[in-house]
């Protein structure tokens, strides 16, 4: 679908891809920023959520590119939870297109407000981790060496945490990151590396059934995507200069504001 946006709509929405992806390289949550903007510009909810979802999947890429030095030696592991979440993915997505644009728009503020609480918490989670990992059970369960049991556990659980990601998507890095961690003992920094590898793969398996089928807003969804791309840069270039914690609370503030807006306006 491709109900007419003006030039000045359609700067808006690359100019917020370009937020997101500089706030996705600094912190995360560059979701809560350009979904609301599409809605804000008068896309249907579901439109909004599908066209967001296709412009930024390919952004995810350079991170998991800049990781792939933690991916190696992973190979077993990611066999095991890349087709999880890419099943996962594909099932969210077309949960998605199932879902009546009421519903939808219903379940907006709730979906916001969680992917703002999940952020909020993702700070007090990574220092959990690392305390966790770093426990006294590291002697004994040494970093990369996982139980088949525990192994099978991460697989349900991206294949759950992928089905939320291919039907919203925001927040999905913390749930990942969080459900590996409680499951799997490895390092953090191979951990996170896991997470982006699934978490591209459900992002990457939804856009592309939303891509088939779905009702994308081509033009928009081509400018933000270069929009992400050019945001992406622009925060590889900042990191280090801007705090990223201090940015995070800033578009927690952001989420729960747009959120609670979405509750008001009903």
């Amino acid at each position: 679908m491709d109900d007419a946006l003006s030039p000045l709509q359609l700067a808006l929405a690359a100019l917020a891809a370009v937020g997101a992806g500089a706030v996705n390289a600094l912190a995360g949550g560059g979701t809560l920023i350009t979904f609301p903007t599409l809605t804000a510009l008068g896309l249907p909810a579901v439109v909004a959520n599908v066209t967001n979802t296709l412009a930024v999947a390919p952004g995810a890429l350079g991170g998991l590119v800049a990781q792939r030095r933690e991916l190696a030696g992973q190979g077993p592991r990611l066999v095991r939870l890349v087709p999880a979440a890419l099943l996962g993915g594909l099932v969210g997505g077309w949960l998605l297109l199932h879902t009546r644009e009421d519903t939808f728009r219903r379940l907006v503020p709730w979906l916001i407000l969680s992917a703002s609480a999940l952020l909020a918490v993702q700070d007090p989670l990574r220092r959990w981790l690392v305390a966790r990992l770093a426990g006294p059970d590291a002697a004994t369960h040494p970093a990369g060496h996982t139980s088949r049991g525990a192994e099978a556990l991460a697989v349900a659980a991206v294949f759950a945490a992928s089905i939320y990601g291919g039907y919203f998507g925001a927040g999905l890095g913390v749930i990942l990151l969080a459900a590996l961690g409680l499951v799997l003992h490895d390092s953090l920094t191979r951990l996170n590396a896991t997470k982006q590898a699934v978490g591209f793969a459900a992002n990457l398996s939804a856009a592309l059934l939303f891509a088939v089928g779905g009702p994308v807003h081509w033009t928009a969804a081509a400018v933000m995507a270069v929009g992400a791309v050019a945001g992406g840069a622009l925060g590889g270039h900042l990191a280090g200069r801007i705090p990223a914690n201090t940015l995070r609370r800033v578009v927690v503030v952001i989420g729960f504001a747009v959120g609670i807006a979405y509750l008001v306006r009903g």
